[in-house]
């Protein structure tokens, strides 16, 4: 008796039998099936393993009791459910062949995070045994005499939630069955010529040995001398590691939305999360893949009309903040990333992201433009004729447009539109249009009925087309007052944060933000607050940077204080060692942690702590030589965590920042460290860069 509705056929797995490594997994369950699984570009290749004999109730015939099982030959069946995780499938159709077995077909879904639709195509095959029988479900309902489901056999519309096809076998000669399944978002036909090209044998074996290969390649480009460090510290690091090369993917050859010669890469998932330290990644371990996904971007805007904040399925994903692929791009410019690259039209994008506001921005572009020309900041009741979307968000869409337009004015530099740099130059100050000088971190305490904060003030604060302020809680959609009610509809003027954590949001000016929270000192005390009262919240990406922000304030060491305070304690091997969605970017913000710098996005700048191995090389894109971040006096115990003095090549180098050139020529960055933080990085001349320089 099969079960075939996905509510009900779920299979608890057998503890301790998952085994993970890049390119393989297998897990075991309670069913007495070991599954195994391996992967080529557009095929996965499935290994089922089961015992030779399998139970069933006895029947007496004179008697309905069911109690005394007995066992017979095991007679597999395999089934495919057209349904998907969120249960969005629409129509679709689906076949099995009756001789060899194959099953094939596809449905239209619903992207995850988005508008729109997508089709996908499937083409299972299978070996290992005879077949049996063949046949179709809808629901419940399963017969052998039907062999095709959906509109291209008929007037035999498929229904909502699980409907697919089945195959039952013979006892597999060595109790195991392969199937293979081919995808394609062009057709159920490209789906099967996809997997006779790439695994027409079958051999998992082999499938296994290249997929290995395949990631070994990837992740050799960084060395890491990892002696004294424990095991949960590597498998953290190198985990992190392989996690930011799943997303986004490489879809060239299978968009089904307009042809072109330029690379197609999809699940940009979202921009919001990866332009502050997954792309930055890349742009140095992969440079060749960062530059494609670059070009398709600029592509999607060719065909789109507008770069994507967030895409996934070939659909328009919603924009959480600003239009932050403007930041992917000025990061891989200012980087030199060209092969292939349109800067012109990548100009031309950007530039529309500023100012040409589309009819719906809540998927694409920046809303409020109008506003943002005449006011300086996006209003709290801000009165938009020209598009339309959520009228939330107020402060952090404004500290990311204003962001956006710095990383703007640094690509006209580049390119040479004297004029436009000195326009977004200008906007890029318009952050200051909504900071209140008088605002106090001050909440209501429900528990004891009580008013409780800090003495903190000054503070980012939405702000009415008439000039006026309104008022949002400082420490609202922070972990430690009302976190999860800042999304898009819900009126408030932060996304997935806090004014705390939007305050600091200046990387493109954090001296004259210094300067509004009172000196260098207080801005210390302050930032040091926001880590230890709870109020950041790591499992978010816009809390990524505040951890590294003490450099501005000319005290690097505190920076590299935090960093051991967030790993290992929330970033480890553990079940719950990942403290927000991954995004790719939760992996690229350990990996920076590990190596000992993190990348200002949008900015030629990173900001330099000590590794947490002895040594870190990553190859230079030339692949002749490596560039190279040691620790002179490495101490596993990390009681010595703060740099005392550094050399760059054999020279002292007093600077808490390098730029992005050691990268691409290697080279060798040596730091002495001891238990105290010392004068190393604190000189106004060692700074990281700002637009003013109103630091003290």
């Amino acid at each position: 008796m099969c079960d075939y509705v996905a509510a009900q056929r779920a299979t608890a797995r057998v503890e301790n039998s998952t085994s993970a490594r890049p390119g393989y997994f297998a897990i075991g369950m309670n069913n007495s099936v070991y599954a195994e699984m391996t992967a080529t570009a557009h095929t996965s290749l499935f290994r089922f393993n089961f015992p030779p004999e399998a139970e069933v109730p006895y029947v007496h015939a004179e008697s309905s009791d069911e109690s005394m099982p007995r066992t017979v030959p095991n007679s597999p069946l395999v089934l495919l459910d057209l349904i998907d995780l969120g249960k969005s499938r629409s129509g679709g159709n689906i076949e099995v062949n009756t001789t060899t077995g194959r099953m094939k077909g596809g449905g239209k879904f619903r992207p995850s995070f988005g508008h729109g639709s997508y089709a996908a195509y499937f083409c299972a095959d299978f070996r290992g045994a005879e077949i049996r029988r063949t046949g179709t479900f809808v629901h419940t309902n399963a017969t052998d005499g039907v062999h095709a489901l959906g509109d291209l056999y008929g007037d035999i519309r498929i229904p909502q939630g699980s409907v697919g096809s089945w195959v039952q076998f013979a006892q597999p000669s060595k109790n195991q069955i392969l199937a293979r399944v081919g995808l394609s978002f062009i057709s159920a036909s490209q789906a099967c010529e996809n997997a006779e090209r790439e695994v027409g044998d079958f051999d998992f074996s082999r499938v296994v040995t290249e997929a290995e290969a395949a990631w070994r390649a990837k992740l050799s480009i960084i060395k890491a001398d990892h002696t004294g460090v424990n095991l949960d510290l590597l498998k953290t690091f190198w985990s992190g590691l392989y996690r930011t090369m799943l997303s986004p993917q490489d879809y060239t050859g299978e968009n089904p939305l307009w042809e072109s010669d330029e690379p197609y890469y999809d699940s940009f998932y979202c921009i919001w999360d990866s332009f502050r330290a997954q792309h930055p990644l890349l742009t140095i371990i992969d440079p060749e893949i960062q530059t494609d996904m670059v070009r398709a971007l600029i592509d999607i805007y060719k065909h789109e009309g507008k770069l994507p904040d967030c895409r996934m399925s070939f659909s328009k994903g919603f924009t959480q903040g600003g239009s932050n692929a403007d930041v992917v791009l000025a990061d891989a410019l200012i980087k030199n990333l060209t092969k292939g690259i349109d800067w012109r039209l990548g100009y031309e994008a950007v530039v529309s992201d500023a100012e040409i506001e589309p009819s719906d921005w809540s998927i694409s572009g920046r809303g409020g433009i109008e506003s943002w020309r005449t006011l300086g900041y996006i209003p709290v009741d801000d009165d938009d004729r020209n598009g339309t979307g959520p009228l939330s968000r107020s402060i952090s869409r404004t500290v990311e447009y204003a962001y956006d337009d710095f990383t703007i004015a640094l690509m006209a530099r580049e390119l040479g539109h004297e004029g436009d740099e000195a326009k977004y130059l200008e906007r890029s100050h318009n952050w200051k249009n909504l900071w209140r000088e008088e605002h106090e971190d001050r909440y209501h305490d429900k528990t004891t009925g009580t008013t409780q904060g800090s003495k903190f003030r000054g503070f980012l604060q939405p702000r009415f087309r008439n000039g006026s302020f309104s008022e949002q809680t400082a420490r609202m959609c922070s972990p430690v007052y009302e976190q999860h009610v800042c999304y898009f509809d819900t009126r408030h003027s932060t996304y997935e944060g806090s004014p705390w954590l939007y305050s600091f949001y200046a990387p493109q000016d954090m001296a004259a933000l210094i300067g509004l929270m009172g000196g260098a000192a207080a801005f210390t005390e302050r930032l040091d607050y926001f880590h230890a009262s709870g109020i950041n919240y790591m499992g978010n990406e816009p809390n990524f940077l505040p951890t590294f922000q003490f450099h501005y304030a000319g005290r690097p060491g505190r920076s590299a204080y935090w960093v051991h305070q967030y790993v290992p304690a929330l970033f480890n091997s553990s079940v719950a060692g990942i403290p927000g969605n991954d995004d790719c970017a939760m992996g690229a913000f350990s990996a920076f942690a590990f190596m000992g710098f993190f990348p200002v996005a949008g900015q030629d700048v990173y900001l330099l702590t000590p590794p947490l191995f002895r040594e870190v090389s990553i190859r230079t894109p030339d692949g002749r030589g490596w560039a190279t971040l040691r620790n002179v006096n490495f101490d596993p115990t990390y009681a010595d965590m703060y740099i005392q003095s550094a050399k760059l090549d054999g020279k002292p180098y007093t600077r808490s920042w390098i730029t992005h050139n050691f990268f691409t020529r290697g080279g060798v960055l040596e730091f002495v460290l001891g238990p105290k933080e010392s004068e190393w990085g604190t000189r106004k001349e060692d700074l990281p860069p700002s637009l003013s320089t109103a630091t003290t």
